[in-house]
């Protein structure tokens, strides 16, 4: 039955894409990706990379690079690939050279240098970035893969929600979002067995 709030495995209708997000299913067993909300900035077929926008370290930025004012920029776990390089996505767009637009004015990488000296000139730009050691890397067919297993959801994203570093419930308001279908699962219990 269409919208059925009794319906805890309700079916996403999107397809993955740069600039979309995938949220967890509640039951996801992996402990890494667990409640998790992951910005694809690159799905093709050769493979899909992006960052887990809601998991941060207890480091700041200043703690991994040198030559910075004091920015007070909180660092996220993007995921397990190559977890001790640092990557960021920003609002800047064309300037810092390179960088590749992912969706609503998101974008990712760019000249580093270029990203410095403006973070050094005005420490205020520093709320239009997010750090993140590590990224969420799938190889060819790997995601598609987990998509028919039930793993993901596909959600829109917005600028907003990318760049809401602040956000308690991220997994759950995503859901919610994705409208009247989904909102019962923000509410799963962490383990359905203590219910």
């Amino acid at each position: 039955m269409e919208n059925d709030p009794l319906d805890l495995d309700p079916k996403s209708r999107l397809e993955p894409a740069r600039g979309r997000l995938l949220i967890s299913e509640p039951y996801l067993p992996d402990p890494y990706f667990r409640r998790t909300v992951v910005l694809l900035c690159d799905h093709n077929e050769e493979g899909s990379f992006g960052f887990v926008l809601n998991r941060l370290t207890d480091m700041g930025v200043n703690e991994l690079l040198e030559n910075l004012p004091q920015l007070g920029a909180p660092v996220g776990i993007g995921g397990p690939v190559q977890s001790s390089n640092l990557y960021y996505i920003h609002t800047l767009g064309d300037r810092l050279e390179g960088s590749q637009p992912v969706v609503d004015g998101v974008h990712v990488g760019g000249d580093f240098e270029q990203l410095r000296n403006l973070l050094a000139t005005d420490p205020r730009l520093t709320k239009h970035v997010r750090f993140f050691v590590g990224y969420s890397g799938w190889g060819k067919d790997q995601l598609d893969k987990e998509l028919s297993e039930r793993s993901w959801l596909v959600a829109k994203a917005t600028k907003k929600r990318i760049m809401d570093v602040k956000s308690q419930d991220l997994w759950g308001d995503s859901l919610r979002d994705m409208g009247r279908s989904f909102a019962p699962l923000a509410n799963f219990p962490d383990d359905p067995t203590l219910n």
